[in-house]
């Protein structure tokens, strides 16, 4: 674990932020590092851009008779955001009472160093056939993934696939994700004027637009705050405890904000739909003047629920935006970006060998079932491009990583029973072959 921790901190103290406005030649960089890590556990190692980001595949060739297993991580990382939201450098990974902080401390390097952690426990000869798969674009939606997937996919094919990017049910209790939602993503413009006028000689009879923007935004939700767009799916989530004081806790709620929406709060996070405005293109407080401004734009996310198809969902947004124009207001939806949700049948022999790993990997502790109210787009293309696949949804977080925050981090004792799990995993699944 100390030369897994120290690779882990070489790897996060690469800034490999994969937004176009950031320097690219870091997340080069990284997939250089990766690759080099993965060699050095005598891998055949290729890397490989189609058209995006740089990903890594490096593969192990299976004993005769044995199954073949794909580990995925991802080593592109967020924005790091303002330093000054950050208790320590971004990129200078750093331990604070047994958590490391640092971006990409936890999404995703830890994944790839518990693969890396697994492979090291068999000196690189694993009782099984192993494939990596490194990605190099995942934090910005992971637009070539496809087609990696349909030119390289013969090098990815396996009986079992495990996709190292979630999280665990809390620090101590270990976790399957077995269903994910879907995601939507639209960009909202409301126009009313062909160019701005004086607010003071015109307001009064002439809307502008940003407040017709903002009616057509709160029509999205009823007075309890539940998705008011009809027609979505909606699904239920499993009975785990999982109470107010816990949200409001790891969420970060304020006193006196109440949550919003009905049914438990576990189906709320998990299986309904949500929607949420992300962005608003408007003038700025500071900049404003006394104007009727003539357009406004809003970005609008939608989480759907894992069995609802992205398409529907953004016709069905589409049709209710368009329809809650008030005083005749012109209003244009535009589709941003979609990812399909995904429900696991999280039922049969590997399954059931993850979870004894787990379950000794955390001294007796039972593994959980549990759902993720984020979208991760890649899981269902892996489930859709290897449909025989057991589909393993692993993770290295907990409630308190902060992925995508200030002040990611991760639980250091927590990554050391994720990456025992992971070699145990490996030997059973050979054991359970040749026995």
């Amino acid at each position: 674990m100390p030369q897994v921790r120290a690779d882990l901190e070489a790897l996060t103290r690469i800034p490999s932020v994969s937004l176009d406005s950031f320097d690219q030649k870091h997340v080069d960089d990284s997939a250089e590092a990766v690759a080099q890590l993965l060699r050095a556990e005598g891998m055949d190692v290729r890397i490989v851009r189609e058209g995006g980001r740089p990903a890594v595949i490096g593969r192990i060739p299976a004993p005769d008779g044995a199954p073949t297993i794909t580990l995925y991580a991802h080593h592109d990382v967020q924005p790091p955001g303002a330093d000054d939201d950050w208790h320590t450098p971004p990129f200078e990974p750093t331990e604070r009472d047994g958590r490391l902080y640092g971006r990409g401390a936890a999404d995703d390097k830890a994944g790839i160093m518990a693969h890396l952690a697994a492979l090291r426990a068999h000196d690189g000869t694993p009782p099984v056939g192993v494939n990596v798969f490194v990605e190099g674009e995942e934090e910005i939606g992971s637009d070539s993934l496809a087609t990696v997937l349909d030119k390289h996919g013969d090098l990815l094919a396996a009986d079992a696939i495990v996709l190292a990017d979630s999280t665990n049910w809390e620090v101590g209790v270990p976790a399957l994700t077995t269903t994910l939602r879907g995601m939507i993503r639209v960009v909202v413009q409301v126009r009313t004027l062909d160019h701005a006028i004086h607010s003071g000689m015109y307001g009064g009879a002439v809307p502008d637009a940003i407040t017709a923007l903002v009616r057509v935004l709160a029509t999205m939700h009823d007075a309890d705050g539940n998705v008011a767009v009809d027609g979505l799916s909606q699904g239920t989530a499993a009975d785990l405890d999982y109470d107010e004081a816990r949200l409001r806790l790891e969420s970060g709620l304020l006193d006196g904000v109440s949550t919003i929406g009905s049914d438990s709060i576990l189906s709320r996070l998990w299986t309904k739909p949500s929607i949420t405005t992300i962005g608003i293109d408007a003038p700025s407080v500071d900049t404003a003047s006394n104007t009727l401004v003539p357009s406004a734009r809003a970005k609008v996310s939608m989480r759907i629920a894992a069995d609802e198809d992205p398409q529907h969902a953004y016709e069905l947004l589409k049709q209710h935006l368009t329809d809650s124009a008030p005083w005749g207001a012109q209003v244009e939806v535009s589709l941003d970006d979609e990812g399909a949700g995904f429900n696991a049948d999280a039922q049969g022999p590997v399954y059931d060998i993850t979870r004894s790993a787990f379950r000794d990997a955390w001294e007796g502790q039972e593994p959980v079932d549990i759902g993720v109210g984020g979208s991760i787009p890649f899981v269902a293309a892996f489930a859709e491009k290897f449909p025989q696949a057991a589909i393993l949804v692993t993770g290295v977080e907990d409630p308190d990583s902060r992925a995508h925050g200030a002040n990611e981090s991760l639980h250091l004792a927590e990554f050391e029973r994720v990456c025992l799990a992971e070699a145990l995993l490996l030997d059973r699944l050979g054991k359970a072959v040749t026995s």
